[in-house]
């Protein structure tokens, strides 16, 4: 029999910076430890004039060259941060060998991995202070339904067991590879990934679900977000995934399904409820999209996929 491991994740942490984006300023501040009664200092995102670093709303975006790896890494550590990442999986090792190397190294993880055959679950060195979860979970026959439920199963994990232990959770498919750095520089209360096919495109080619009767309906929208990769802290990430699994629900009980699935919902929630940090394509990049000048590392690989036979499925 063939196995595959279908992983999702999802991590913690809040920080902060500058960021600037031609005349605009996103000004956040992080909290130090050292005397957390009084002191806060302002800590400037290194500029980059070829990229947009700031939303309207003034959440940054994440890009290399903007950040010191070794501030975040430090400031985390003195602020006590910890990640839980949750991952659906039947039989796929490559994600959590990568994770191993590149994925929060500077923090305590946490591992949490979904299967219906936790037999099949391999063995993984993991170094100090990291730790693996095997959890059973009944088997879909859809991939759609194992896209779709894991919102309720991550709610469920994060109120039984993550917020006990993290403060923050991250989420990711498992269909993918780390291959550079994913620090702390990436946390942050609510964070948003954009889709590295659509963050070159105008916002009328964006793939929402333009229908009506979904709960996933917009008509337009800030960015085109990938669900391959979202996370926040506890809180925030159990309000999203009710949310989703709700709207979710309400269109199965009207025989509705959107157009793509938890993502369609994922990207309604954060046209209603802004992100407060947002990754760029660096930190899930496609290689079949082939170069582009501002791309300048790539973090996190995404494996090809079928698309007709994942829709048609």
């Amino acid at each position: 029999l063939t196995h595959e491991f279908y992983i999702m994740s999802y991590t913690v942490v809040i920080i902060c910076g500058i960021n600037h984006i031609h005349n605009t300023t996103c000004t956040t501040f992080l909290r130090t430890t050292q005397n957390m009664q009084s002191s806060k200092k302002s800590v400037c995102f290194r500029s980059r004039s070829d990229v947009q670093t700031c939303t309207s709303w003034n959440a940054p975006i994440i890009w290399e060259g903007m950040f010191n790896p070794g501030h975040y890494d430090q400031t985390h550590r003195s602020e006590g941060s910890s990640v839980a990442l949750t991952v659906f999986a039947v039989g796929r090792l490559a994600f959590l060998n990568s994770s191993e190397r590149h994925f929060m190294l500077s923090l305590p993880v946490s591992y949490y991995v979904f299967t219906d055959r936790p037999e099949k679950v391999p063995n993984v060195n993991l170094a100090p202070n990291r730790h693996l979860n095997v959890i059973k979970v009944e088997r879909h026959a859809r991939w759609q339904d194992i896209s779709m439920t894991r919102m309720k199963t991550i709610s469920d994990v994060i109120e039984a067991d993550i917020r006990h232990h993290s403060t923050h959770v991250f989420c990711f498919d498992v269909d993918q590879v780390f291959t550079g750095r994913f620090g702390p520089e990436a946390l942050g209360d609510t964070v948003a990934l954009l889709h590295a096919h659509y963050y070159h495109l105008p916002r009328k080619l964006f793939t929402y679900d333009r229908n009506p009767k979904s709960e996933a309906f917009m008509r337009t929208g800030d960015f085109y977000y990938h669900a391959a990769v979202f996370g926040g802290s506890w809180r925030s990430v159990k309000a999203l995934t009710e949310a989703c699994y709700k709207s979710i629900m309400e269109d199965k009980k009207n025989n509705v399904e959107a157009l793509w699935h938890d993502e369609s919902h994922l990207n309604k929630y954060f046209w209603l409820h802004k992100p407060s940090r947002i990754l760029s394509p660096e930190y899930c990049w496609d290689t079949s999209i082939g170069y582009r000048f501002d791309i300048r590392v790539h973090r996190l690989l995404w494996a090809p996929k079928d698309y007709y036979k994942l829709r048609t499925s």
